[in-house]
């Protein structure tokens, strides 16, 4: 993200350069909400546009219409970023930040489509630029509830970790005991076969497109479609568990002792009350 205020063109630039930062960059005004609200209905219209003209029958028929309406929407973005970077009194720095570098992805696709066919669908990333909403319609609270949210998947990240590796090691496993089952003549050409049949029934997607066929197989299936529904339930208690924590106003996670790995100190103790160990500050 970028602040603002930092931006601010400064005093001695023309009436022009300073009107233009109040309209593009000021939520607070009329003419600010105006605008950002009109630049909002004009992503989310072209990001429609975009999706409609990927359907084959309305292609056939508005194709052209829709086209010109998506060149029509790249050049004001063009404008448009053209115009930030001339008011703002630092253009690098704006250009270099999230928002940046998501308005200057609005139109860039649109262009690189004229050398790649096709590239043009990139532009959906343009619906990034609907986070905008936040300062107008002053929902800014809602960043501390997505704060607190960040603190408990960052806090979750070593057992989410271990558990991903284990569910890595549980897939190669059975991927390669049903190649070793089955064979080739059950669709089980290789073990990454197998292990694409693993990871698609532990995680209860169930494609259907490869099935074991002997009793051995279809008894090791059902092992595994059991231990799915246990498995998917793991990462959610895992955050959750986390996400109570941190909505208690706690640190992010419990403090883990260094020395022998425990957790749930309390948020003030300073030594581990199992070992005696100094906990982290």
């Amino acid at each position: 993200m970028y602040d603002p205020v930092s931006l601010r063109p400064p005093s001695e630039a023309s009436p022009g350069r300073r009107r233009t930062y109040e309209v593009i960059f000021e939520h607070d005004t009329r003419a600010g909400r105006t605008f950002d609200v009109v630049l909002i209905l004009a992503i989310l219209a072209s990001v429609v546009a975009i999706m409609l003209e990927s359907v084959a029958s309305i292609r056939a028929t508005q194709g052209h219409l829709l086209r010109v309406l998506e060149w029509a929407f790249t050049v004001s973005f063009t404008v448009e970023y053209a115009l930030r970077l001339w008011c703002v009194s630092r253009p690098l720095r704006y250009a270099r930040s999230f928002l940046g570098v998501i308005d200057l992805l609005a139109f860039l696709p649109t262009y690189v489509s004229l050398v790649v066919p096709g590239g043009q669908v990139l532009t959906v990333v343009r619906i990034l630029r609907v986070l905008r909403v936040f300062r107008i319609l002053k929902l800014a609270q809602y960043v501390g509830e997505a704060r607190v949210l960040a603190m408990a998947l960052r806090a979750s990240r070593f057992k989410i970790t271990v558990f991903v590796f284990t569910v890595l090691t549980i897939v190669v496993i059975v991927g390669a005991l049903m190649y070793l089952i089955e064979g080739p003549d059950a669709g089980f050409t290789s073990i990454p076969a197998g292990v694409y049949w693993a990871v698609v029934t532990l995680t209860t997607v169930g494609f259907g497109d490869v099935t074991p066929q002997t009793p051995l197989g279809q008894t090791l299936a059902t092992a595994v479609m059991i231990m799915g529904y246990g498995i998917i339930a793991v990462p959610t208690g895992i955050v959750t568990a986390e996400i109570a924590y941190a909505a208690r106003g706690g640190p992010a996670s419990p403090r883990r002792c260094a020395a022998c790995g425990r957790e749930g100190h309390d948020a003030d103790a300073r030594h581990c009350k199992w070992c005696g160990a100094a906990l982290p500050a």
